[in-house]
């Protein structure tokens, strides 16, 4: 049954603004400071800038924009991998993270090994895990792989296992890197129906992509990040269309 979305907003970016300390010829060691010390140059770089957003409850939004633009970020500052150095962030919801292959990872562990400890990542207790982990197995594609070291996995198969794993912890928002072009065009699509089932049911998702066709595909609605900030918010095809414009 489709549940709609709701009024419900369960993100909320408030004034958030993120700075790197961009280091050059930085000194290794304590002799190389006193002999080198004019050479430590910083320059902070600001990566976003006083952002302003609100996600509602079953919510498919795309951050699109060229490389450097602030998409990933946001997302770990969602995730909280990283912190803002202003503004504030509040999340109303179970959340999992799809941002980097193989993260939580254990390269020596198979895979199926892997399934039981990133899935305790999530929150999943190990009975939760007995009961998901055929599903798991069977949708990452991965048969006998299943219990090789991880280590032997190609980049796709790592993001194969991670998808797998991070669509089964029924979580309320997914939040979602470029991890799909990694994979085959066959396990791409597979993974976009699963993520317009997800949506179906009710769930919020945040996806980060260069795939416009994927996007529209998607999200109802999109949000234009250009040098750190919001350049655009609205319905997809609208955001794109002049995001494009701006490209070409």
């Amino acid at each position: 049954m489709k549940k709609g979305k709701s009024e419900e907003v369960v993100i909320k970016v408030s004034d958030v603004s993120k700075n790197f300390n961009v280091y050059y010829d930085k000194a290794n060691t304590l002799k190389e400071r006193v002999i080198f010390f004019h050479r430590n140059k910083m320059e902070v770089r600001k990566v976003l800038k006083h952002i302003n957003l609100e996600i509602k409850k079953g919510e498919t939004v795309a951050l699109i924009g060229v490389n450097g633009s602030g998409k990933s970020t946001l997302l770990k500052l969602l995730t909280k991998i990283i912190y803002p150095n202003g503004g504030n962030i509040e999340i109303n919801g179970k959340l999992t993270s799809l941002l980097e292959l193989g993260a939580g990872f254990h390269p020596d562990f198979s895979g199926r090994e892997n399934i039981y400890f990133n899935a305790s990542i999530f929150g999943l207790n190990k009975a939760e895990i007995d009961r998901r982990i055929d599903d798991i197995i069977a949708f990452s594609e991965l048969g006998e792989y299943i219990d090789n070291p991880i280590r032997t996995y190609s980049s796709g198969m790592y993001m194969r296992l991670a998808f797998a794993v991070a669509i089964n912890v029924d979580a309320d928002i997914l939040l979602i890197d470029e991890v799909l072009a990694v994979g085959d065009q066959h396990f791409q699509e597979k993974c976009l129906n699963k993520m317009k089932e997800l949506k179906s049911e009710g769930k919020t998702m945040v996806f980060v992509s260069h795939s416009m066709d994927a996007v529209k595909f998607l999200c109802d609605r999109a949000i234009w990040l250009y040098q750190g900030e919001i350049r655009k918010d609205g319905k997809t095809e609208k955001v794109i269309e002049e995001y494009l414009e701006e490209c070409a």
